[in-house]
């Protein structure tokens, strides 16, 4: 319904952020790592979720678009509220989430404030249930995968998986971890990956 909100920051609190447009106060609630990178009284855009309940609307907003998919998957497990989305992602880049999903890492997400050691394992678990799926019902990703991982070295391989995670296809993003030295971290990867295709 909202994809984004820009405007002028007029307001922060620890988890949120009022943006004003037009006249109306957007109210949205937010990760310390979206904070950090808003300045009070500048023109901001913050990528929105908004999520209906039976008794409140409660508007979300990022910074980066990736951040927000990531958001979306952590909420889409079961027993993942916005409250632990949120946690995770104030504790974590998008890019850290996904390593932690692709490398079995509970601990690294236990990290959030509020997030326990089952919920952690369901994040890891479901996330990368739906990312086998995906992959075992689309044969030219498996294909494409494949073919990648087989062609590059070093860390080629994880960050593809860990891409695989955040949502995007060999195919998306190949053409792009070719250029890149492949004795970089994972992480590191990742960042230059996305960064490079716009879209952080």
């Amino acid at each position: 319904m909202l994809y984004s909100v820009r405007g002028k920051l007029i307001l922060t609190t620890p988890n949120s952020a009022v943006v004003e447009c037009g006249g109306v106060g957007f109210h949205c609630q937010t990760t310390f790592n979206t904070l950090r990178t808003l300045k009070q009284g500048s023109e901001v855009m913050l990528y929105t979720y908004l999520n209906v309940r039976e008794d409140a609307m409660e508007l979300f907003g990022f910074a980066t678009k990736t951040e927000l998919d990531t958001f979306k998957s952590l909420i889409s497990v079961s027993g993942v509220g916005p409250k632990a989305g949120l946690a995770v992602l104030s504790e974590l880049s998008p890019e850290q989430v996904a390593m932690a999903i692709a490398t079995d890492d509970v601990k690294t997400i236990t990290r959030a404030q509020g997030v326990g050691k089952k919920i952690a394992q369901r994040i890891v678990l479901e996330l990368k249930d739906k990312l086998a799926k995906a992959t075992a019902s689309d044969n030219s990703f498996a294909n494409v995968s494949a073919g990648a991982a087989a062609a590059a070295g070093g860390n080629i391989p994880k960050a593809l998986e860990a891409l695989g995670v955040l949502g995007y296809t060999p195919s998306d993003v190949s053409a792009v971890l070719a250029t890149l030295d492949s004795s970089l971290p994972v992480e590191q990867l990742i960042a230059q990956t996305l960064k490079q295709m716009g879209r952080q």
